[in-house]
């Protein structure tokens, strides 16, 4: 296990902002995951799970605590049977998306372009273009918080609109199973590249961000009402509201997680008082945003 200490959290997010984090450490097998989350509990630290880092924002001085990172050291997809794969929770959704690809199993297309590791995805149910994890996935094993790795069913993960149990109880995922129907390789990288074209069309991957930066609002969208309060190209220093894409906030140069806060609890109040609706971060936040 890799372990450093005072590392910049802006090196492993996709806003690239972030204080240093007190420990940083890499696991390279779930013995070792275990082993890190003892670590922070007999220090009596925070801890905090971390895969590519796309879906946060740490604060400007960091994270008091451990980080640990379930990303490149937990990487490896594995075909068990027809139409089953086991992946490691580090394993990143692009990469598996491709590697579906060249096995020739359609089902995990809408995957190709979500910056996130497996991980992630199942804690927060991700999903794009009318596909979710909960559509494929068969069981995931995760540790639990008195160190127990356990087995769960599709249905006992309780995946819902980026939730799922694993951030109830606050599991770590460590591999899981899925199942795939067989498909056309070229006809499924096909769909791939015109998934991909239509995200660079509409969002701003030029810039760093964590993607959508408020959840669906039930009956509307997050962007939509960004833009018609008139909020395209709102700026707090060096964070901005999109205008390519109201639904996401971008790191436009040099912002600074204050920066990113400060904008979107003004997004919201704006949102609020003109619609009457409250929009929910998709953002973690993580650290002290009250120095």
């Amino acid at each position: 296990m890799t372990e450093q200490t005072m590392e910049p959290l802006a090196k492993h997010t996709t806003f690239r902002i972030g204080g240093p984090a007190d420990y940083y450490l890499i696991p390279e097998s779930r013995h070792e995951v275990r082993e890190a989350v003892l670590y922070a509990k007999e220090k009596k630290l925070p801890f905090y799970i971390l895969g590519k880092g796309s879906n946060v924002l740490f604060s400007d001085e960091g994270f008091r605590g451990v980080v640990i990172e379930v990303g490149k050291g937990m990487s490896g997809i594995a075909l068990e049977r027809a139409g089953v794969v086991r992946v490691q929770a580090g394993t990143s959704m692009s990469a598996m998306a491709a590697k579906m690809a060249e096995w020739g199993l359609a089902g995990f297309e809408f995957a190709a372009g979500i910056p996130g590791t497996l991980g992630g995805g199942i804690a927060m149910n991700a999903g794009a273009y009318n596909g979710e994890i909960k559509d494929c996935i068969l069981t995931a094993t995760v540790l639990d918080q008195s160190g127990r790795v356990r087995i769960l069913k599709a249905d006992e993960l309780e995946l819902g609109y980026r939730t799922s149990i694993i951030q109830k109880e606050e599991y770590i995922v460590l591999e899981a199973e899925f199942y795939f129907e067989s498909g056309n390789p070229e006809g499924i990288k096909a769909h791939m590249r015109d998934l991909n074209s239509r995200r660079r069309d509409k969002q701003p991957l030029e810039f760093p961000s964590a993607g959508s930066t408020f959840k669906r609002p039930e009956g509307y969208f997050a962007g939509k009402l960004i833009m018609d309060s008139g909020l395209a190209g709102y700026q707090v220093g060096g964070a901005q509201v999109s205008e390519k894409h109201c639904g996401f906030v971008i790191n436009a140069g040099g912002a600074t997680a204050r920066d990113v806060r400060t904008l979107m609890d003004n997004v919201r109040d704006i949102v609020y008082k003109k619609y009457g609706v409250t929009l929910e971060p998709e953002v973690k936040f993580l650290g002290d945003f009250e120095a």
